[in-house]
């Protein structure tokens, strides 16, 4: 829609965080979403000795200073902040101190002189014109004492070197867009657009946290939602559309813009995920909701599907997927049909497994021996004359049947299910009882 162009930078200089399998998790999910990038994925660290040089030239020019502060002195700072009910900050004590009483055998950080008079003033995408009073920002740190840059010099440097014009981001991060102005406008660099748009928020309307369901991608992968599915509802939390509810990726890509970004924080609802998820679900061709399932039926049986076992699954899948809402409820409500003999009858479906059942189920399992045609029309037909030459409820044959079939009380039409089950599955699964 806007031709432009997505880069992964994985942002790697806290390097305790930034482990390989945490990379590896936002990849996974990346990619899983199917939200695909352009290029390699870009390391910051890679790019150190670059920000370093940026962090001198700042230095050199009078825009930055070494700072000799020791760890102790920076927790009085805080400290005395607190007490007095303010924000803790760096108090500027070395902005202006000469370098020559730098205590002996200490290694500086390197802090940025931020503005002290005015404001500093951002037109934002989403939340309009949004400014700080420089007095509230104090002097951060560019390059740690033991030469490492920090994330927030880093960050600038790599946006304005890799040509970013746009920065789309939660709103937590406005206070850095601010620092980071700050630093554009130090180095006489143009500045990126940024938008900062409401972060999500928990159904009762505070701060997302695990409770709320607050979890990473591939959680939510292995609870079965389709990523188009997530995608969709990703969406439309705190943008909109008019009333469409139903976006697939080619009208997402047509329809987005940030205009359409409200600036209030949405409410996650897993009940309203599960439901799209649903929905995506039934649209799945039978070919796709099975390919999608095996691994999970193949892992619960511990060897692949048989052709016979696909087969059956495949003939019956469209009967399952309107009762489902996830893959994995998918293939739980499906496993009857690969499941192996004697199946497992759950304890309500034995309820109506008693001799006199028993007993009808074995004549019919005869009757049905002799059916030519094995489709749901002959299949029914037969039954239902079974059920009333015997001057029986259809119900009083149909719910047996299903018990010693699925080895539960709910399905698709029984006779869906013979017809899916084929008849040397069914027959022998009647005479198993």
């Amino acid at each position: 829609h806007h031709a432009g162009k997505f880069y992964l930078r994985i942002e790697d200089t806290d390097r305790k965080r930034s482990t390989k399998q945490a990379i590896k998790a936002i990849t996974d999910g990346l990619q899983w979403l199917g939200l695909s990038w352009d290029g390699d994925e870009i390391y910051q660290s890679e790019n150190q000795e670059r920000h370093v040089k940026i962090a001198k030239i700042l230095l050199d020019q009078d825009l930055a200073y070494p700072c000799y502060c020791s760890p102790n002195e920076l927790a009085e700072m805080r400290e005395q902040a607190r007490a007095k009910g303010l924000q803790p900050r760096y108090d500027g004590r070395w902005r202006d101190r000469d370098p020559a009483e730098a205590p002996p055998g200490v290694k500086p950080s390197i802090r940025f002189k931020a503005p002290k008079d005015g404001a500093t003033v951002i037109h934002d995408s989403v939340q309009g014109c949004v400014e700080v009073d420089n007095q509230q920002l104090d002097d951060m740190i560019i390059l740690r004492a033991d030469g490492t840059p920090t994330y927030m010099l880093s960050v600038v440097v790599d946006d304005h070197d890799m040509g970013v014009t746009n920065v789309i981001r939660g709103d937590d991060h406005l206070t850095n867009a601010f620092r980071q102005t700050q630093l554009y406008r130090a180095l006489g660099w143009d500045e990126p657009t940024f938008a900062h748009v409401p972060l999500i928020h928990g159904s009762d309307g505070t701060k997302m946290s695990k409770r709320h369901g607050s979890l990473a991608i591939n959680a939510y992968q292995e609870m079965g939602f389709l990523p188009s599915a997530l995608r969709n509802y990703l969406l439309r939390l705190g943008w909109s559309h008019g009333d469409e509810e139903i976006i697939d990726t080619d009208k997402a890509i047509e329809w987005f813009d940030l205009q359409g970004v409200g600036r209030a924080p949405s409410r996650f609802d897993y009940n309203k995920l599960e439901s799209l998820n649903g929905h995506y679900l039934r649209e799945l061709k039978d070919d796709q909701a099975v390919d999608l399932i095996e691994p999970a039926l193949s892992d619960r049986l511990r060897h692949k599907l048989t052709e016979e076992q696909r087969n059956r699954l495949h003939a019956g899948i469209a009967g399952l997927k309107p009762r489902a809402k996830t893959l994995v409820q998918l293939a739980e409500n499906s496993f009857f049909y690969i499941a192996p003999r004697p199946i497992n009858i759950e304890s309500k479906a034995a309820k109506f497994l008693d001799d006199n059942a028993k007993a009808y189920l074995l004549e019919l399992a005869n009757e049905l021996q002799d059916v030519t045609d094995w489709n749901k029309e002959n299949i029914e037909n037969l039954i239902r004359d079974f059920a009333n030459s015997r001057t029986l409820k259809l119900g009083l044959v149909a719910q047996p049947l299903r018990a010693s079939l699925t080895g539960m009380t709910v399905s698709p039409s029984i006779f869906e299910v013979m017809v899916a089950l084929g008849r040397f599955e069914t027959l022998a699964r009647l005479r198993d009882l």
